[in-house]
């Protein structure tokens, strides 16, 4: 099947992995375009989560999932 995909597209299989591996590593790959809404959004709730928030949120998945 892969290599069918290869040849239908005149590359080599070989050469679909090495591409597929550069785009993993590459740093364009990990940047995510986001949409204007969740630009405008952004920042609006300043959280500021000091230890007791945290240890609260643990206690209350730690009850939930018992």
């Amino acid at each position: 099947m892969a290599k069918k995909y290869a040849s239908s597209h005149d590359t080599s299989l070989s050469k679909i992995v090495e591409n597929y591996f550069k785009s993993l590593s590459s740093p364009s790959s990990t940047k995510v375009k986001k949409s204007k809404l969740v630009q405008e959004l952004s920042g609006i709730i300043d959280l500021d989560l000091n230890e007791n928030d945290r240890e609260s949120y643990v206690d209350y998945l730690e009850k939930k999932y018992k």
